[in-house]
């Protein structure tokens, strides 16, 4: 009851203004472009609906280590001590043993160089949402008191592209993602409801998990698969507002069946990649190729 206490007592304070980055990586080939690009102007759209946040968003060519650096250097002169600091990575991540990198054009980001630059952040309240194959890899090196490192795999031995972006991002929009019914979807609820909906996933599909979400909000300390009172993680993560849900759920009904749409798209997607080894590979290509067609209308169509 007392952690229940803490937590409803920092829902109600007073916070300066909320920071977000999102970085959308390398795709490596055209679907996982489309995605990880979709992804991130979907979050975008959703960020960018709350009043007075400061959003930054970075695909494709615009993604490069150098400016990504000059970015957090004036992010840092511009940031206050009471603000919130949020990152999202979505794309590919690897791991070779040593170092985790996020692949962006030129040379990749590694999860050393991202903690470097957020260390010389004021804001207390930071948050890292690697979506990223073997993303569990970087938490070592991010973890920090007062960060909230999200990780869409336990570990860097998890290499296969990950479903837990689409997820997270969804969370954003769906009402059903604030379980408290404060209006206010914190970290740690989209973390929940984005392992959930990954979880079904690869149940409905009868599929080997190939991702498992972690989260460390200590600063110490393994991350862990369900944060609870009695792993003294979650705390943290569920002060940190990611974002008010009344200011940001504004989508018409039009924008609300795209948005249906293209996640039934994606769906579509994900099943036809399990089903390609039963398939003649020219039949594979010609249904993939129609689907990130449909799937690339249906986004412009949402951007509009």
């Amino acid at each position: 009851m007392k952690w229940i206490s803490m937590l409803l007592l920092m829902a109600n304070a007073s916070f300066g203004a909320s920071w977000y980055v999102t970085i959308s990586g390398l795709g490596g080939d055209l679907e996982y472009e489309v995605r990880f690009a979709g992804w991130a102007t979907d979050l975008d759209k959703s960020l960018r609906n709350i009043p007075d946040a400061q959003v930054n968003t970075y695909i494709g060519k615009t993604a490069t280590k150098e400016t990504l650096r000059k970015a957090f250097a004036e992010f840092a002169g511009k940031v206050k001590p009471d603000d919130s600091f949020a990152v999202f990575l979505i794309g590919h991540g690897t791991f070779d043993g040593t170092d985790y990198k996020f692949n962006i054009p030129g040379p990749d980001l590694s999860a050393a160089e991202l903690a470097g630059w957020m260390d010389k952040l004021p804001a207390t309240r930071q948050l890292v949402v690697n979506t990223t194959s073997a993303g569990g890899a970087s938490i070592a090196a991010l973890q920090r008191v007062n960060r909230t490192v999200i990780s869409a795999t336990r570990s860097g031995t998890e290499k296969n592209a990950t479903l837990f972006a689409r997820y997270f991002v969804e969370a954003l929009r769906d009402p059903s993602a604030d379980t408290d019914k404060n209006e206010t979807l914190s970290a740690l609820e989209a973390f929940h409801y984005a392992d959930q909906k990954t979880v079904k996933f690869y149940e409905t599909q009868k599929r080997l998990a190939t991702e498992h979400a972690v989260l460390e909000d200590t600063g110490k300390g393994e991350a862990v698969r369900a944060p609870s009172a009695e792993n003294g993680k979650g705390l943290t993560a569920g002060r940190f507002p990611l974002m008010a849900l009344g200011n940001a759920r504004k989508f018409s009904p039009e924008k609300t069946k795209l948005v249906e749409k293209k996640q039934d798209i994606e769906g579509q997607i994900d099943k036809l990649k399990y089903e390609k080894a039963a398939m003649p590979s020219d039949e594979y290509r010609k249904k993939l190729a129609g689907l990130l067609v449909e799937l690339a209308r249906t986004q412009e169509e949402l951007d509009k």
